[in-house]
């Protein structure tokens, strides 16, 4: 099969890719990499160059790096100064690279286009142009920032790949979801630690107020227990002052620490797997959660709430606890994270391997593009 897989977020350039957290980057890269592995002829459309064994087909950037060179800025500092030049920018060349893969398709270079990643309104408008099925994949609930993607619910019919189960409640009843594909993850990626080192519990990602980092702060002091926390938090952008005001207060190096922003791999690795678990209190209609089976994968429980896809990604009292989230939420995390000790690590592993897996990922979207075919 001659597959294009394209990923027009300007995040998806190897001189951004690295200082951002955009797991879609990431999950494409294996994507395309595994199709291309099981046999298949595959083309990854992306803004700028990243690493990927495939043939990888970029936009002309040129416009977008003299305006960078004209105000001494790179990609991040643009973004924090000016976000709606940036966004303007970022279209521009989302459109480009949209615009490229359906001319190939139309020309019998491809037999499928799959558009992967958040800006797939522009490839919805003009998938009709497109002689060849067309796919879409998204990583966020449909309704989120609805001002910006209100236009998705009008296009209903075309074909749509669901991440989680719970992500097709944000679209509405009939949408045309061809089948739920789970990320996945290499084997070798983490290994799996079955006698953590570590005494405390971790929480891992954006340090964003819909991600509840307040609540296993204020968890973890009602448990008392240890908590540390790894990600990347969003001071002088969009005047957000999450971090300042409400969770630099309480880190104090002590019962709560701040251990900065893991790039790494082999840290990672480290980190939760040294962990007792992983705290994803995330309060928002979490579309999958890929720290979850990155925790996995390293034999780590998960302490989740209900909310989103997590309750499908946790398997409750298997791989981790899942609590409601209701009045009593942080009374409830610390309960979960005094009792975690009785979930085995070594499930938690086995469970990746079985669910959660790139190979298994790449089958099944071969199962989801035949369909179409």
């Amino acid at each position: 099969m001659k597959i294009a897989l394209v990923v027009p977020h300007i995040f998806m350039n190897q001189d951004i890719l690295p200082d951002v957290i955009f797991s879609p980057g990431y999950l494409a890269i294996d994507l395309a990499d595994g199709l291309n592995n099981l046999g298949h002829d595959v083309t990854l459309f992306s803004p700028g160059k990243v690493n990927t064994i495939v043939n990888n087909i970029t936009a002309d950037l040129s416009l977008f790096e003299i305006e960078l060179k004209a105000r001494g800025d790179n990609y991040i500092d643009l973004l924090k100064k000016h976000p709606l030049l940036f966004i303007n920018l970022s279209r521009q060349v989302q459109a480009e690279i949209v615009a490229k893969a359906f001319k190939m398709a139309n020309a019998d270079e491809f037999d499928i286009v799959h558009i992967y990643t958040n800006e797939e309104e522009l490839g919805l408008v003009f998938a009709d142009l497109c002689n060849k099925p067309v796919v879409f994949t998204h990583h966020e609930p449909f309704n989120f920032m609805a001002k910006y993607r209100s236009i998705m619910s009008k296009y209903k019919d075309r074909n749509f790949i669901s991440i989680s189960d719970s992500q097709r409640r944000s679209m509405p009843v009939g949408t045309n979801f061809i089948k739920t594909i789970y990320h996945g993850l290499k084997p070798d990626k983490f290994a799996p630690n079955l006698t953590p080192a570590g005494n405390y519990f971790a929480y891992f990602g954006r340090i964003i107020e819909p991600k509840g980092v307040h609540l296993a702060i204020q968890a973890a002091k009602a448990a008392g227990v240890e908590l540390r926390i790894a990600g990347k938090h969003y001071t002088g952008y969009s005047k957000d002052k999450y971090w300042t005001d409400i969770i630099e207060p309480e880190i104090n190096n002590g019962s709560i620490k701040y251990v900065g922003y893991i790039k790494n791999d082999d840290q990672k690795e480290e980190f939760l797997g040294n962990a007792k678990a992983l705290l994803v209190p995330s309060t928002w209609e979490e579309p999958f959660g890929m720290v979850m089976i990155e925790a996995f994968a390293c034999g780590t429980p998960v302490i989740g709430i209900k909310a989103g896809a997590i309750p499908e990604v946790i398997e409750n009292d298997k791989t981790g606890v899942v609590v409601d989230n209701d009045d009593k939420v942080i009374n409830n995390l610390a309960k979960a994270i005094k009792t975690i000790d009785l979930i085995d690590r070594k499930l938690c592993r086995e469970t990746f391997e079985q669910k959660f897996t790139v190979e298994r990922m790449c089958k099944e979207h071969l199962e989801a593009y035949y369909s179409l075919l």
